[in-house]
């Protein structure tokens, strides 16, 4: 059974050909071109403020700001997603779905994930 990648390099002090592969990853998902197109598919789906109160208007202003030390953050293995903003939906039959919403810099992480795991995932899927 092939390997898939996986994240569990920050725990693992050794250097093997998984720990290069996984920070290749990370570099990948951390790259400016991948994280500007996190960026604008967060901003183009627009959504609700998370539990922080960040609106996507406010995202590139904080980037500008806070970027650097983010992607640092995450490289060092500090970084630590929000809480998650729980949301109740009304649903046609009287009942209740319960949403959540992360922050918009949490949303940006997320999708530069995605971006970079999808195409790795289809193939052995």
């Amino acid at each position: 059974m092939e390997k898939c990648p996986v994240f569990f390099f920050a725990f693992d002090n050794r250097r093997n050909s998984e720990n290069v592969y996984a920070d290749n990853l990370m570099e990948k998902i951390l790259a400016k071109d991948n994280m500007n197109q996190a960026y604008r598919q967060v901003v183009r789906n627009k959504g609700k403020h998370g539990i922080d109160g960040m609106t996507v208007d406010e995202l590139l202003p904080y980037l500008k700001e806070n970027g650097n030390q983010l992607r640092k953050d995450i490289l060092q293995g500090k970084y630590r997603p929000k809480s998650v903003r729980r949301v109740e939906i009304s649903k046609s039959d009287r009942g209740v779905r319960l949403l959540g919403i992360p922050t918009v810099t949490d949303r940006m992480i997320q999708q530069a994930i995605a971006q970079q795991l999808t195409p790795i995932f289809e193939l052995k899927f």
